[in-house]
């Protein structure tokens, strides 16, 4: 069973950054695709940002281009989310998610993740 632990959240005043990590146990880290995503409250879980098993292949949602950035580190079994230019709207819990079936484009569909991490809390003032 793959474990995965979000940290790096907190609290930030808007235009400032946050680095997010994901480490992940328990499975073949390598062979999966990653992605984060987030949930604000009220409001359903929403893409962010996904990377391929290799690190060769990301995805980005709209809102987060150019200001967010996905990385992984295979030999260390961690994903990373950076977030520059932080707004009020990007306040949300951010999850991490494991994909088993390491496809050629990383998914932007919660439903195809099949392990998923409790989440780290981001909050950005105005």
């Amino acid at each position: 069973q793959v474990q995965l632990v979000e940290s790096g959240g907190g609290l930030v005043q808007a235009g400032g950054s946050l680095r997010l990590s994901c480490a992940a146990s328990g499975g073949t880290f390598s062979r999966y695709d990653m992605g984060w995503f987030r949930q604000a409250p009220g409001k359903e879980r929403e893409f962010v940002a996904a990377i391929s098993w290799s690190g060769g292949r990301n995805a980005y949602a709209d809102s987060v281009k150019g200001r967010f950035t996905i990385s992984r580190d295979n030999a260390k079994n961690t994903a990373y989310l950076q977030m520059n230019s932080l707004k009020p709207e990007d306040t949300a819990d951010y999850y991490c998610a494991a994909d088993r079936s390491s496809t050629f484009t990383p998914s932007r569909y919660p439903g195809n993740y099949d392990y998923w991490g409790q989440g780290t809390q981001v909050t950005v003032s105005s």
